[in-house]
């Protein structure tokens, strides 16, 4: 499976609201949120957003949260191409969900799951419906033009999303022969960025992004070889 050892910075996460947002929550991992409001509960804090479902929420360590800021009253529009997700598809997937959805798209495109786990979590942090003030959207930031050139319906849909990061990744992969770092820069920057610069672009976020991914890359393969030489001791 296509390997190597190299997007992030701070990753803006936002999430569309359905009317207005009140607050703009900022966290330590160097999310953001708007949401309608707050509550707290035990040692979590649940982040509402705008509408009447009480369901539509993401609930994190209270200890997460590290500035709060009112938003202006301002009217939001949602795009009127894409449909909110349903409250059952907006919950963060299960380890053995993501793991099963990473696992085919790996396998349809001869990428290693870990890999493609490690963009999902530099991308979005493994939440479904996170969307960039780019507009990139789902768990491997598909923006809207290359969802649609990419077959993808819903970005929103965690098995659709998914299987088109992969597959935007595999021709990223395809065009820079197996260069993963150019793959993941182009897959952050844009190819006409990779190209330009022949190489990994000089830009602060890129360069970030890059090395972050393969740093997680690499931890997980250390943890699988540990894992194994454990288990194999034993």
């Amino acid at each position: 499976m296509r390997l190597s050892a190299v997007r992030f910075g701070v990753m803006v996460l936002a999430v569309w609201p359905l009317a207005r947002a009140a607050e703009h929550v900022t966290l330590k991992n160097g999310f953001e949120v708007d949401c309608a409001r707050q509550e707290a509960v035990g040692d979590k804090v649940r982040l509402y957003f705008a509408g009447k479902n009480e369901a539509n929420y993401l609930e994190v360590a209270a200890t997460s949260v590290v500035r709060v800021e009112e938003i202006a009253d301002a009217p939001v529009e949602l795009p009127k191409t894409i449909a909110m997700p349903k409250a059952s598809e907006m919950a963060k997937l299960t380890k053995a969900e993501m793991h099963e959805m990473l696992a085919h798209a790996g396998g349809e495109h001869n990428i290693d799951a870990d890999l493609l786990a490690s963009v999902v979590r530099a991308e979005s942090g493994g939440q479904v419906r996170a969307v960039s003030r780019t507009g990139a959207r789902g768990l491997m930031q598909l923006m809207p033009g290359t969802a649609d050139d990419l077959g993808v319906q819903d970005s929103f849909r965690p098995e659709q999303n998914i299987a088109g990061g992969t597959a935007y990744l595999d021709a990223l992969l395809t065009r820079y022969h197996d260069n993963v770092a150019l793959a993941l820069a182009a897959y952050n920057a844009g190819p006409k960025a990779v190209d330009k610069y022949h190489g990994v672009p000089p830009y602060r976020e890129t360069r970030a992004y890059v090395a972050r991914v393969i740093r997680e890359f690499n931890r997980r393969k250390q943890m699988a070889l540990a894992a194994g030489a454990q288990a194999g001791a034993q």
